[in-house]
């Protein structure tokens, strides 16, 4: 009985994935406004994304390469700001103590970047953006991307062909793509 619950469950987390995801967004798309949590679970707030914004949406906290990723943001937030940037958002299908810890994890000593728990996935899978990650963790997750947003409206979008690579989703690249 156990087995066939378990894989009723995998079964339904892959379907999960498909039939969440919406076509991916693309430029001059509106960003969706959904709910997701920052710091606190019980609290659901929408993505102020006034101005110039970057999502930076990551398959997982706590991962290899999500974790060798996000602290060159960290690193460059003034650069972003200099450049008209509002706001970096970490998005991850995390529950809101996991990006919570993650964030304490990486910026010791604080940070500008805001981490941000889908929790739920609906924003992710609202951009279209949701895969199925059950084999390696556990359930869908954030493909990896980077979203420049203005007044809500994407201006750029990039995502990794592979999750588990950085490469066009980097700080370094996303920097440049600023006028």
């Amino acid at each position: 009985m156990a087995s066939f619950i378990t894989g009723a469950a995998r079964a339904a987390h892959s379907a999960a994935a498909t039939i969440l995801s919406a076509a991916q967004i693309t430029a001059g798309e509106e960003v969706p406004a959904k709910s997701v949590k920052e710091d606190d679970p019980d609290k659901s707030v929408t993505l102020d994304l006034t101005g110039k914004n970057i999502i930076l949406g990551v398959p997982g906290a706590f991962t290899p390469s999500c974790s060798s990723q996000v602290p060159q943001y960290i690193a460059d937030y003034d650069k972003y700001k200099a450049k008209g940037v509002n706001n970096i958002y970490v998005v991850a299908v995390n529950d809101a103590f996991v990006t919570k810890a993650w964030k304490e994890k990486l910026a010791p000593q604080g940070t500008g970047v805001r981490f941000i728990a889908d929790d739920k996935g609906e924003f992710t899978s609202g951009l279209g953006l949701l895969f199925d990650a059950t084999g390696l963790l556990g359930s869908p997750r954030s493909k990896r991307h980077v979203i420049v947003a203005q007044d809500s409206k994407v201006e750029y979008i990039t995502v990794e062909d592979d999750p588990a690579m950085v490469t066009t989703t980097a700080s370094k690249g996303v920097l440049a793509q600023l006028a």
